[in-house]
């Protein structure tokens, strides 16, 4: 991919986050969870909060969550979003119970709902980065 993406692009120098990236490249949302106590824990950081234990390991999330909250933005951040307004960007509660700040694909604003569940899709965006978003669960029809 030599897309040229021209959209901020998360911070990879951010060493306790690095490994997320490396996992969404690999189309898998992964989250930092204390090997002692099982609790997840976002954003990334070397002490689990629950237990203080340093004992990390990233475990794979189911990449289903719910909505939590959102804003719209009807006002383009600059040139690169001017096609997309209007937008969501939304807080997203993980079954595993941490919350990411993503946007919605597949859905107009005005259809959100708080509740709603949500999967993870990924956007590769750069040969480096994947990002993770989120698309509303769709019911299927029982016969």
């Amino acid at each position: 991919m030599t897309t040229r993406y021209r959209k901020p692009l998360p911070d990879l120098s951010f060493e306790e986050g690095k490994e997320f990236w490396t996992y969404t490249k690999k189309h898998e949302l992964r989250i930092p969870r204390c090997v002692d106590c099982g609790t997840y824990r976002w954003r990334p950081r070397p002490m689990c909060a629950n237990c203080y234990s340093m004992n990390t390991e990233w475990a794979r999330t189911s990449g289903k969550g719910t909505l939590y909250t959102w804003t719209v933005v009807h006002h383009p951040m600059g040139e690169a979003w001017v096609s997309e307004v209007p937008y969501a960007v939304a807080v997203v509660t993980l079954d595993e119970g941490v919350r990411l700040v993503s946007n919605i694909l597949d859905c107009p604003p005005e259809e959100l709902r708080a509740g709603m569940p949500l999967e993870v899709v990924f956007e590769d965006v750069t040969d480096e980065i994947t990002l993770p978003k989120f698309r509303p669960v769709r019911q299927r029809r029982r016969l």
